[in-house]
Formats: C-alpha cells, structure tokens, sequence
C-alpha cells in the first residue's frame, strides 16, 4: 500500500526471488553507498527524507537526511539520495523515511508574503508555533542540543514576535543558515511514511579491497635438471620463498590453482596434448590442477609433490607473516579416478552408453574432466554432494583459508550456490567467494546477487576507450550493489591479444587500468615478465601453458622493470582511500580516441589518472574536467602531483596532455587551488 507520502523506486534494491523475498545488496565495512528514491506528495507543500541504518543486532543509526538530485525529463526533482556507511560486518538494513515538512512550506510561503506585505504578522505567529513544537518536541523526547543551537532557536522564536523590529529583519533570522542548520538536524515529521527495511549485507574490506598474484605452487622452486631431461617439481616449502617477492610488490592475496591430487586417467601434456589410445602415460606429463582426484585423494588432499598438508599450513603461516591471505581454488569436478566416482557414480552426469560425460566447451575437450551434478539429493541431505563441497569448504576453512576462487560457477545451479554460500556465511562472514564466471550477463550478476563477494569481469576484453568508458560506468555504478569486480589482466587461460602484440607499454597500460579503476585487479604470474607468446595465432592460449605444465622461471631480475612499475601501482592503492572505492568513479572527456581519463574521489583525496591506450604510438590531446566531480567549483585551477613522473603541474578544467607508451599515464593526486 502506498504511504501518505509516496516513496517508490528504492535503489538499491534486488529483486525478489521466487519466494517473494529480497536479495540483500552489496556494501563493505566503511564503504559509503547511495540509497536513492522518488519522493513526491500532492499539492505545494514541502516534504523531507532521509536514511537510516539498522545493524544486524538492531541498533538504528542516526538518520541521514536526503537530498534532491538535479531535475531531468524523468524526475522533476522528485529523486532524492543520500549516502550512508555502515560500520561492521553483517546483515543490514535501510529504511527511506518520508515526512510532510510544515517548517520548510512556512518557510517558503513566509518568504514571498512577508516580502509582499501579505499577512506579516500572521505568516510570523504561524512560524512561532511550528518552533515551540520543534522545542517541546525536543523536551518531550529528553533530546539534548547544544547550547550555541538552542539559543539560536530561541532567538528565532523571539524574532516572530518582536514588532519592533522590521519584517525583513525578523525574517532574515527566521531564514539564516545557522537555524536552517538547527531545523534540518531537528525536523518536524508530519505525516512520517517509512519504506524498507532493505537488506544490505556488509562484508570485511577485503571484499571490496585488495590486489591479487596467482601462481602455482608446482612452479615456484621448481627445477631442471638437464641430464635427464626432467623438471622436479616445487613444493609448498620452496613456494614459500617466493612469497615475500610478492608481498614486496604490495600484493594483498596469494591465490592458488588447486593443490589437490591429479588424475592419471586420460591426464593431458604439454599444450593440452592427448596420449593415443593404449599409450602409457610419460613420466613427465604433470597434468592439469583442474583434473581434480586420484588414489592418493581428492577435494580435500594435497597432491603428494607440494609436501603434506602440514606443509600447507607452514605456508599459509608464512603468507600470514607477510600479511597476504591465501585463496583456494574450489573446483567442483573430478578426474576419472577421484574417489567421488566409484563412490558416487549418480553425482556424475551418465551417457546413453553408461559411460560418464567427461567436459566439453566445443570445440574445447576435457576428458580429464568429469562435470558433477548436484541434483541427485536435496542439497542438505547427508549424502548429497553439496553436503559433501560444504565440509570440504569448511575443511580448508580450517587450514586457514578464509578467500575462495570458484571455477566455472557458472555451470552449477545458482541455488547450490546460494545455499553453500548462506551456509557458510552463518557460521564465518569474513569468508569470501571469487566468481570466475565469464559468462552471459544474467548467469554473471546473477551470481553476484545471491552472495558472491566479486566476480571475474570482461575487463580482459575491453580495450577500445569507448568500450572501457562504458564498462567502467557499468561496474561502478550501474552493478555495484550485486556484483564486486576482479580486474585481472590476465589469467592462465586468457592471453588476450593486446599483450601479445602490444609489446613492454601493453603490459603498463593494462596494470594501470586494472590497478587505478577498479579496487580490487589481479595478475597471473609471469605477468612481471612480459610472457606474450602464444600457443598459436588467434589463441588465448599460453604457449607450454602452466595448466599442463610446470614452468621453470628466472625470478630475481626485473629486465622489464614492470616488477617495479607494478610494486609503484600497488604503493599508490595503498596510499589514497579514492583508490578503495569502487563506486565514485567518473569517466571525463577526451579529444583523442586513445586517450582515457577517470577520476575517483574520497573526501579530501582526489586521483585523475590519464591513460594512453595506444602502446605503440605517441598520442596528445585535450581533456576536459568536470570540475564538480572533482569537489571543485567553476573555473577552478588547482595543482596536481604525479605519482608515476614526480612532476607537478597547475590544471584547470581543459588540459593539453601528451603520453609517450613508455611511460603511458599519469596519475595524478590533486593537492588545492593554484
């Protein structure tokens, strides 16, 4: 039913399941958002709204006042927002609160009649009443002022009676900025409506926050040995040394392919090679992580070359001692030979044959890969597979890992999902979930909405300005509140062809993208190195990728210097709170179609960052500011600071710039008025 102040069009809000029930919206501990509605009431009278927060144990925030957004052909300064920010982790709630403001109509109406000379006194003795009721109102509700507003209330009480003064005067008081201060802290609520409560569920910082390095332990220490002709795995021990190399490079998050035990069973080779049928398998055909089981165990086993799972906890302990968090892969599929199979066959996907489907993307094949299938039992059913990925969850929740990156949940039921992720979120909300979902919209923000934390992006394949413009707009602003972006620049699967051609400058231009517009990027090892080849032209594929192999790599030497331009990208995350945010960007325009510009703002802390998207060509054009956005009013000038260059410079609202692609950006923090 509509309430005696209509308040419609609640953003953010996600639409309802099948139940009828509402999704809760995305935010973070200290990560302000915007709750917008339409508000309108009939006739000429005077409304107010405003916010409020509710805790999880129930604690109602002080309420923050809403205020209209600028008139457009849609809404006739009838939308109104404010932002609010919570302060712990949990499920909470906004409520919008409407009200009929007799002060502010007696305001409006007491300023044109008592200009004209139109019922002066009485326009005055109706003004009084209105603030003895904000008075006893206050009295009533044992509500405590500070001295400096009560007496500017009382003065203004006074001033509605004192004859002696001119009307102007008496008027100019009824309307200064200290008591329309005091009025809008201590409204009158006639007519109150409230909409909500909304669900928003609050999640740690690291959820919104964070720079992620992907690597796979079986690399990290590895090592030839020429003789034979032999690559010796890494173990958990020898990957552990790698670690303060990419905590030294400001990483947050150390994530990890699966560690578990890998299928013999149709295993694959290098660049994804398939034995012949009856072929024995080669000694050194390591196998994809993702073909998931074999005797030596499954989802819930360390492959025995990475060491024990001791082994594991020592090196979860000695990212800790660095500060990173691991993340896990959770890969829900199995070899041929995981112990799921023979002991649950109707977790599998069976053929007309009575074979078992193994995975295919054509033209792709995976026969080492068996797709599971979780609709044989309700998922809570002691011997249903969802129950059984819950207690492998919690099993290497009790290692130490408190961050999951899901492969593919995409092809698994969404409600799985939302009852695995609910589930876990009951007992421990500071875990969190990765979506590597690169798939349709609706499968992607769908996701999102019933309760990943982020979610894999297309940013990969944005790279036309007016294609990244848009795609920034989209995640932050439009998706924020359902889906939290991972911008990674790469990944095992995914080479794309900007950095195969695109040389040294391709490799900078794509970190500085990821690193300054989105708060959370990632990068797959070798990344630093500037490995570009592929396994063949028109591929995203990896030449001797690591999804089959074990790689040997020379670390220690920075040839490219993107090791360093990377650990300066992280270093200037961590130094501006804009940087944190996902949803205050704002895209500015450009003359030169290579040339991109966004800023992102946090109070005092200001970033613009101008970006050349051309990595083979000098390119030199104008950028237009929009001074508003920066907190700044017309015709400003003030002085910037490049964090890359060192240099500093006074800017305007229109500004010449040139960027040669080896050094592609500037990032520049705004430091005041020139």
């Amino acid at each position: 039913m509509v309430g005696r102040i209509p308040v419609i069009d609640v953003k953010p809000l996600l639409e309802a399941g099948a139940t009828g029930s509402r999704l809760a919206v995305k935010a973070s501990v200290g990560e302000p958002f915007p709750v917008s509605a339409t508000v309108f009431r009939e006739g000429h009278d005077r409304l107010g709204a405003e916010v409020v927060l509710i805790a999880p144990d129930g604690t109602r925030r002080p309420p923050v006042a809403m205020t209209a957004l600028p008139a457009t052909d849609r809404h006739l300064v009838s939308r109104y927002e404010a932002w609010v920010v919570a302060d712990s982790v949990g499920a909470w709630t906004f409520e919008v609160q409407a009200w009929s403001d007799p002060i502010a109509s007696w305001q409006h109406a007491a300023g044109i009649k008592i200009r004209a000379d139109i019922d002066t006194e009485l326009m005055f003795a109706e003004g009084r009443l209105l603030l003895e009721r904000v008075v006893a109102g206050l009295d009533k509700l044992d509500q405590r002022m500070p001295k400096a507003d009560i007496q500017v209330l009382r003065a203004a009480i006074k001033a509605t009676s004192d004859k002696k003064r001119p009307a102007e005067a008496r008027l100019a008081q009824l309307e200064s900025p200290d008591l329309v201060g005091v009025l809008r802290a201590h409204p009158l609520r006639d007519l109150l409506t409230v909409e909500g409560p909304f669900p928003v569920h609050v999640d740690r910082s690291r959820a919104l926050f964070g720079s992620w390095y992907e690597f796979f332990p079986r690399s990290e220490g590895a090592t030839y040995d020429p003789q034979t002709n032999t690559v010796v795995s890494g173990t958990f021990r020898t990957a552990s040394e790698r670690l303060p190399a990419v905590a030294a490079m400001g990483f947050d998050v150390i994530y990890l392919p699966p560690i578990h035990p890998i299928g013999e069973v149709n295993r694959k080779g290098p660049n994804n090679a398939v034995l012949a049928e009856g072929e024995p398998l080669p000694d050194d055909w390591a196998g994809s992580p993702w073909a998931i089981g074999s005797a030596a165990g499954g989802h819930d086993a360390v492959h025995p070359d990475l060491g024990t799972l001791a082994d594991f906890d020592a090196f979860v302990a000695a990212a800790a001692a660095l500060d990173l968090e691991v993340a896990l892969d959770l890969a829900l599929q199995a070899a041929p030979d995981h112990p799921w199979v023979a002991a649950h066959p109707e977790w599998f996907t069976t053929r007309a044959d009575g074979s078992i489907a193994y995975a295919e993307n054509p033209p792709k094949k995976y026969q080492d890969i068996y797709p599971v299938n979780f609709d044989a039992h309700p998922y809570d059913d002691p011997d249903s597979l969802a129950t059984e990925v819950l207690r492998v969850v919690r099993h290497w929740m009790a290692h130490g890992v408190r961050i999951f990156r899901v492969d593919n949940p995409h092809t698994k039921p969404v409600a799985f999902w939302e009852w695995l992720l609910a589930e876990v979120r009951r007992t421990d909300p500071d875990v969190l979930f990765l979506a590597e979902a690169f798939t349709k919209p609706p499968m992607m923000q769908t996701l999102g909405a019933i309760g990943f934390h982020q979610s894999y992006t297309y940013f990969t394949w944005r790279t036309a300005k007016v294609d990244i413009e848009d795609y920034l707009r989209e995640v932050s602003h439009e998706s924020a509140h359902r889906m939290r972006p991972n911008f990674f620049v790469n990944t095992p699967d995914i080479l794309h062809e900007f950095l195969q051609y695109g040389g040294p400058a391709a490799f900078r231009i794509r970190a500085v993208l990821a690193a300054m517009s989105s708060p959370t990027w990632g990068m797959y090892a070798g990344y630093e190195l500037g490995e570009h080849v592929a396994v063949k032209p028109g591929s995203e594929e990896y030449l001797d990728s690591e999804k089959y192999q074990i790689r040997v790599r020379e670390w220690g030497t920075d040839a490219t210097g993107l090791a360093s331009y990377i650990t300066r990208l992280n270093e200037i995350r961590r130094a501006h709170p804009a940087l944190q945010l996902l949803r205050n960007l704002t895209v500015h325009p450009t003359d030169e179609e290579h040339v991109l510009c966004f800023s992102k703002r946090a109070g005092t802390d200001t970033v613009i960052v101008v970006l050349n998207l051309d990595p083979h060509q000098v390119r030199e054009t104008m950028v237009h500011l929009d001074l508003a956005a920066l907190g700044l009013p017309p015709g400003s000038s003030f002085s910037v600071h490049d964090e890359i260059s060192g240099a500093d410079w006074t800017w305007g609202a229109d500004n010449y710039v040139r960027l040669d692609p080896t050094e592609p950006a500037h990032i520049l923090i705004v430091k005041g008025n020139a």
